[in-house]
């Protein structure tokens, strides 16, 4: 089997409330909130902390159990969305696979195969065309506050990124942003995220998918010299009136 949620924090499945928050404030307590396991971990907490989003991930594992092959494998179905995944026309359902994010390099190939499957597919029509292209511009001027924070100033730097989403995507990301409220700190931790490339995955009206390839130079108490993580983000965009505003978005390491 592959590993749970449950399993990433240590916990059995039929564990508290209580017992899921400590075991995920004890996994993240010595962990850099840029190290890659802090993001796998708090992801893990999202999905077990919110009631509606644990029972529908416990629904998917039994699924999966059902599914499962004579030799271990495992099935899984593929209408259930991931933690940083959004379901078509709908709320994003954080519900996830164990092995999604927790094996990073599966994850990053996953990303690269989705664009490289579903590529820069030209726009029927003009309108279309000029609908990705506001999108893909927004997407990569919203990367940059959404990603970036400084330990100095983490209320300004909240407000920043969160001019840029959606009512829903604000919502999870206030979530994420306390823990690093909560930790950067004391770690002191400084993140200059940096676009460098960026392509359209699919395209739409209303809807738009864009890829975009992220440096972001981190610092912190302990390291002085900027340490260059290089991610891929996959950026979901949302029409919302006239404006374009973020609505999901999963981040991976480039090349695994």
């Amino acid at each position: 089997m592959n590993p749970s949620w449950y399993d990433l924090l240590g916990v059995e499945p039929g564990a508290s409330e209580p017992e899921i928050r400590s075991a995920w404030r004890s996994a993240i307590a010595d962990l850099d909130p840029s190290d890659r396991r802090f993001r796998v971990l708090n992801g893990a907490a999202e999905v077990l902390l919110d009631p509606e989003q644990r029972a529908a991930y416990d629904a998917q594992l039994a699924a999966e159990d059902v599914g499962a092959e004579p030799d271990g494998a495992v099935g899984f179905e593929t209408g259930a969305s991931a933690p940083s995944s959004t379901s078509g026309g709908g709320r994003v359902v954080r519900v996830v696979p164990g092995w999604a994010l927790v094996v990073a390099g599966v994850v990053a190939a996953l990303v690269v195969g989705t664009c490289t499957l579903l590529a820069v597919t030209a726009p029927s029509d003009a309108s279309i065309a000029a609908a990705t292209r506001d999108a893909q511009s927004t997407a990569e001027r919203a990367i940059v506050p959404i990603l970036s924070y400084n330990a100095a100033h983490l209320d300004e730097d909240q407000l920043a990124a969160e001019a840029y989403m959606t009512a829903d995507y604000k919502k999870d990301y206030a979530k994420l942003f306390q823990v690093i409220k909560d930790n950067a700190p004391q770690t002191k931790t400084v993140v200059t995220a940096e676009v460098i490339a960026s392509g359209i995955v699919r395209s739409g009206d209303d809807r738009v998918s864009v890829l975009v390839f992220v440096n972001r130079p981190t610092t912190n108490k302990q390291i002085k010299e900027p340490v260059v993580y290089k991610d891929q983000v996959t950026v979901t965009m949302q029409r919302v009136g006239s404006s374009w505003l973020v609505d999901d978005l999963v981040t991976s390491p480039a090349g695994g």
